[in-house]
């Protein structure tokens, strides 16, 4: 069942969150050994306020139209009942203080928290592994990749095990693991859902907390609970006052490519399918290149991560122990890298939304996949060849870094399979139009030829 069918099911009283969690707990036990989705659980804890949730209901009292749900956190989320070892063997013992105030909201409107979900070292690659837990497989094909760094949270709830999860996206973390799973996740615009008690901003303010579901529907729900300005984060407030609405009839673009890179053959006929159908609705659909300098962005990427890696291994030096040696050259590299790089990508990411604001000017949305890659081997970080051509370990993510960078909300939806895998279409809306955006996605959601939508795209 999805967040929506359980909350009616939990009004209704046809059946109770704890009943909710046990299945739950069940599912994960039947399927967690082949997937390694969850790395810790809170059986007993969640029981608990599964119960008090019952409780509520029973008053007539709920929370929230989510109250008793059960929810997983992805491992760099800091929780203050959990480890939060950022898939770290030095964060196998780390446990934080407080909550970050995306999981506080998630508790505070009473969904049940299940466990923490296994991520990447650092969150930083685009496939689920890490020395202290293992590799994270796809519930479509447990040899495969649900991508990363969110694999975790979107195995668990494709699989069934959950039916919401909280993930990050710092440069597709979110929409590309959905894209591979067959699940919608948002890329909230920055600010959207405020941030305080988070671990060290590797990547700038790139990273965003992003929900992660089955349907449309059950997004919505969550990010109402979720989004909202703080005190502790002057961008949310930016983002609150800059809440959009979108037109009726739509001017989209759809991008097949960026700058020529190669995508694999059953991803592209998949979203431009998808993109068509958009057509078919009576939006205005133009099929072409992204008109936004990339260059600078691009050439800059690999080294934001470089320069958060030294830096934390410089001020937390506790966060060295045990790292991969692949990390530790990352950070070396960065040691290296005068201050200047940073500041020019500071400038390359300003610009790029300065360009993006002019460029919804003139469109108001923007379609293209999720990924440029299907899922390849689990224990591989990232694909060498798209479409018989070589690429490096950002190839597969071309198309979503420039969103995180410009600050702008992005929305994954199922489009067609590719012999029975899932496959993301990306939709992506001017800055502070998440709440049009997730409207937009529920209504459009049955017309892209998704995955089964009476199963919700669930798992074998």
């Amino acid at each position: 069942m999805d967040a929506a069918a359980l909350a009616a099911a939990f009004h209704a009283g046809t059946l109770s969150p704890v009943q909710a969690l046990d299945a739950c707990l069940a599912r994960i036990a039947e399927r967690n050994p082949a997937l390694n989705a969850f790395v810790a659980l809170r059986a007993e804890g969640a029981r608990a306020e599964a119960q008090a949730s019952a409780e509520r209901h029973a008053a007539g009292t709920p929370r929230s139209p989510l109250d008793g749900v059960p929810i997983a956190i992805k491992d760099n989320l800091p929780t203050a009942d959990l480890p939060t070892t950022w898939g770290s063997v030095a964060g196998r013992d780390d446990r934080p203080a407080r909550d970050e105030l995306a999981v506080a909201r998630a508790r505070a409107a009473g969904l049940v928290i299940v466990g923490k979900t296994n991520v990447p070292e650092f969150t930083l690659e685009g496939y689920t592994h890490n020395a202290l837990f293992g590799t994270t497989g796809n519930p479509w094909n447990p040899a495969l990749t649900p991508g990363g760094s969110s694999g975790g949270s979107v195995a668990a709830v494709a699989s069934g095990m959950v039916p919401l999860a909280l993930g990050t996206d710092g440069g597709g973390s979110t929409r590309r693991p959905c894209g591979y799973t067959g699940l919608v996740g948002l890329k909230p615009s920055i600010g959207a859902i405020a941030r305080e008690h988070a671990l060290p901003p590797l990547l700038l303010d790139f990273e965003v907390v992003g929900p992660i579901a089955r349907t449309v529907a059950d997004l919505q729900l969550l990010f109402g609970v979720l989004a909202g300005p703080h005190a502790a984060d002057p961008a949310s407030f930016a983002a609150a006052g800059a809440a959009r609405t979108l037109p009726e009839r739509l001017r989209v673009l759809y991008v097949p490519t960026l700058d020529g890179a190669p995508v694999d053959p059953g991803i592209a006929a998949a979203c431009e399918a998808g993109a068509m159908r958009l057509q078919a609705l009576g939006h205005t659909v133009t099929t072409g290149p992204l008109p936004l300098d990339l260059a600078a962005l691009n050439a800059g990427w690999p080294r934001i991560g470089q320069i958060g890696l030294s830096w934390l291994f410089e001020h937390h030096p506790h966060w060295r122990e045990g790292a991969a040696d692949k990390t530790l050259a990352m950070a070396e590299e960065g040691a290296k890298l005068p201050g200047h790089v940073l500041w020019q990508t500071l400038e390359s990411a300003t610009q790029l939304r300065r360009d993006a604001a002019h460029l919804f000017e003139r469109v108001d949305l923007i379609a293209m996949p999720s990924s440029a890659a299907m899922p390849w081997p689990a224990d591989q970080p990232f694909p060498p060849t798209i479409a018989g051509q070589p690429v490096g370990p950002r190839g597969h993510a071309i198309f979503t870094g420039w969103v995180n960078a410009a600050g702008l909300p992005a929305l994954n939806v199922p489009v067609e399979p590719v012999e029975g895998l899932p496959v993301g279409l990306q939709l992506i809306g001017p800055f502070g139009a998440d709440r049009a955006l997730l409207a937009l996605g529920q209504v459009l959601e049955p017309a892209f030829g998704g995955l089964d939508q009476a199963g919700h795209g669930v798992a074998p």
